[in-house]
């Protein structure tokens, strides 16, 4: 009985490691937000192109930004920093949608830290 589990479980490994790194990528994100600031911070995300080196967007939350506010600000953020690339809008309130202009790579986004508290940020490839 514990033969098949284990052979079913090394299946499952083995194509877990087969998968390409650039599984990630995509040509649109969205990024929700969750919960109001309970202090200052900053959330940091970074965007790596295919291929491409990676930029960091540093995006600064007051105390008190209620989730809405903290999209606004990721949003803003990405178009200071790196808007000539990407297209950023919020949706909903709290999303973010991240889009590629023109010809760029397919991108990965990823939050490299955040030291907000009280605030979340989730991301899905659409």
């Amino acid at each position: 009985m514990k033969l098949p589990f284990l052979r079913s479980l090394l299946v499952v490994a083995l194509v877990s490691i087969a998968v390409p790194a650039t599984a990630l990528d995509s040509n649109k994100w969205r990024l929700q937000c969750s919960g109001g600031a309970d202090s200052d911070g900053v959330i940091t995300l970074r965007i790596t192109p295919k291929d491409g080196t990676p930029t960091d967007v540093a995006v600064a939350i007051k105390d008190n930004t209620g989730e809405n506010g903290v999209a606004r600000a990721i949003r803003d953020a990405i178009k200071a920093q790196v808007g000539d690339r990407y297209k950023a809008e919020t949706d909903d309130g709290e999303d973010v949608l991240v889009k590629k202009r023109g010809r760029q790579p397919d991108y990965e986004v990823a939050v490299a830290s955040n030291t907000v508290k009280g605030v979340r940020v989730t991301l899905d490839r659409e």
